[in-house]
């Protein structure tokens, strides 16, 4: 397979608006289309290791292929020119080696095309704070942090700061100089850049992934200084994101953090994608917790139960629950309501409000 074959490749995945390409020695093609990862038809059988090999070494710098060779892991970006970005993922594994290819669209969606709903996308005006987008891999938190950066870049003369690995969505200065950092390249570690980010007069600081304690305390840390920080975490809830923060650190310091987070935490959002009840596209559900006068005293008191009922009196500020996000999409028909049973918070519960709710005969049942 040749360079060209690869970028065939690419621009299959473009074409049938997949999300992923994935590669392995000895296996065929695949992509991801609507969460649903399918082969490529009528592409011809795989290549094995050596083949797989020499198309995969072209598209890496000498000196990231080297690392790969000795660590089995890969991660870095590629561009093919003109049409698209792609976050590449190389791996070694039984068998042989593999890559996952990412998408990353040229063009970056405004909140407006992307269907950003109100309570989230009014994240980029907020003046400081710390701003958690959440979910599993494959969710959407880049896409909607990158139509948040767009919001600022668009409306505010800021400087904004994106620490990322790699970087993925690029910007151009509008109203907001942006600089983007890539890890292992522009700086050493996620720690090191968001220290030195805070030096460099950083308005606004993106942190791709907030993946140890260094840097989540310095996240936590610069935006109680003043900075508006967005970070992500592979966690489903806000309550559970909110946990998270807190035992990554020693027992001993536990109690200062509760109150160092109960100042500075903005708003949590965790997002999942569900495909479209249309079999074409996919539609994001959300859980939103904002920052409200009861927040503080439950993240200092470490009652993050009571995170429930802050976000139902809190709906007026466009704050909601996953299962009531969910909801809204199976009653609008978005959404099937057995996908949506699925990724429900309270199953028992959310499978209660479908049996009850008003809609056709043919409405499937619950038990």
């Amino acid at each position: 397979m040749t360079g060209n074959a690869i970028d065939n490749l690419f621009r299959r995945l473009i074409n049938a608006r997949g999300s992923d390409l994935h590669l392995a020695a000895g296996k065929s093609p695949r992509i991801r289309t609507d969460g649903e990862l399918e082969p490529i038809e009528g592409w011809p059988e795989p290549q094995t290791d050596d083949d797989l090999k020499a198309l995969l070494e072209p598209l890496a710098e000498p000196r990231l292929w080297k690392a790969f060779l000795e660590s089995g892991d890969l991660d870095f970006a590629y561009t093919l020119p003109g049409e698209a970005r792609f976050r590449a993922n190389y791996l070694r594994q039984l068998g042989g080696i593999a890559a996952v290819f990412r998408l990353i669209p040229e063009k970056i969606l405004t909140a407006e095309e992307l269907g950003l709903v109100k309570a989230v996308a009014e994240l980029a005006y907020l003046p400081r704070g710390l701003v958690l987008i959440t979910g599993p891999t494959g969710s959407g938190k880049s896409t909607t942090l990158a139509a948040i950066i767009d919001l600022i870049n668009r409306n505010y003369e800021k400087h904004v700061m994106t620490i990322e690995d790699p970087v993925e969505f690029v910007h151009e200065n509008r109203k907001s100089v942006i600089s983007q950092r890539q890890v292992g390249v522009d700086s050493p570690s996620f720690a090191a850049a968001l220290r030195a980010a805070v030096r460099q007069d950083a308005d606004v600081i993106l942190v791709g992934e907030m993946r140890d304690l260094e840097t989540i305390a310095l996240a936590i840390t610069a935006a109680e200084m003043g900075s508006l920080v967005f970070g992500t975490l592979h966690t489903n809830s806000a309550a559970k994101t909110i946990d998270r923060l807190i035992d990554v650190f020693p027992a001993e310091e536990q109690s200062q953090v509760r109150t160092t987070l109960a100042d500075s935490l903005a708003a949590v959002v965790a997002q999942q994608l569900l495909p479209a009840k249309t079999g074409r596209g996919r539609h994001a559900a959300f859980e939103i917790l904002l920052r409200s006068s009861g927040l503080p005293n439950v993240i200092r008191e470490g009652n993050t139960p009571m995170l429930r009922s802050i976000i139902q009196g809190g709906k007026s500020m466009g704050m909601c629950s996953m299962d009531e996000s969910l909801k809204t999409l199976v009653d609008a028909g978005k959404v099937d309501p057995e996908d949506a049973l699925r990724r429900a918070t309270d199953r028992r519960r959310f499978a209660a409000q479908l049996k009850n709710s008003s809609r056709p005969a043919d409405r499937p049942a619950y038990d």
